[in-house]
């Protein structure tokens, strides 16, 4: 589980969501719609050739576990690090699964999920990012105001991603009930759910540990572009 999570961008474009990717042996991207992540087979010597040939003008990626520079022709214009963690707590409470304001989302919802994470910035999304997974929301109205969703995955492993609430409803705890209900169903399937949270997030990343995710390592993250 190490190997995949220290590489989990590679592991995950180049095997369950190839089928939504482009690249090649040395470096792929999931396809536009999607979330802009990049991954590379090798992070100590990644191959921006290779990307250059799947990607094209104006094209803004999110690099994860790479700290070298930047080669000719590309920039890093963001330079951070988040802490990626694993579950290691117990089951959630069946509630969660019979909380009856958590709806699946749908493509017909993609323009909302778009707007919401427009405003939140929860990371890297695109209006094609909910068919990663299983994505849930609590609407108001037709207005999406919380949601929660799967992205990247290897092996057992299931990412739990974009987490966000309307500045109007925080502190009603309706992300973390989509949570709870992600990591349920992800455990009753015998996967192992995880997370990334930005190093400055520390609200977030002391509720994570409250609910049961523990630090597996603080990862370097990156957007990087053409020049």
């Amino acid at each position: 589980m190490k190997d995949l999570l220290d590489n989990i961008a590679w592991h995950t474009l180049a095997g369950p969501h190839s089928k939504f990717a482009i690249g090649d042996g040395h470096a792929r991207r999931y396809a536009p719609g999607f979330s802009p992540i990049v991954g590379f087979a090798d992070v100590r010597s990644p191959d921006f050739d290779a990307l250059a040939r799947c990607c094209g003008a104006g094209d803004r990626f999110y690099c994860m576990d790479w700290s070298g520079a930047a080669p000719d022709g590309w920039q890093i214009e963001l330079d951070s690090t988040m802490f990626r963690m694993v579950w290691d707590g117990s089951m959630p409470e069946a509630e969660v699964e019979e909380w009856g304001d958590a709806i699946s989302l749908r493509p017909e919802h993609a323009a909302q999920a778009v707007e919401l994470a427009t405003l939140t910035r929860p990371g890297p999304f695109g209006p094609r990012t909910p068919e990663l997974g299983e994505y849930f929301g609590c609407f108001e109205g037709d207005r999406l105001i919380a949601m929660a969703g799967e992205r990247m995955c290897a092996g057992s492993l299931r990412e739990i991603s974009g987490v966000c609430t309307h500045p109007d409803f925080q502190g009603q705890g309706l992300a973390r009930r989509l949570v709870a209900k992600l990591i349920r169903r992800q455990l009753l399937r015998g996967e192992t759910p995880f997370l990334h949270v930005m190093r400055d997030n520390e609200s977030a990343h002391r509720l994570y540990g409250r609910m049961g995710f523990r630090d597996h390592c603080e990862a370097i993250v990156r957007v990087i572009s053409q020049r």
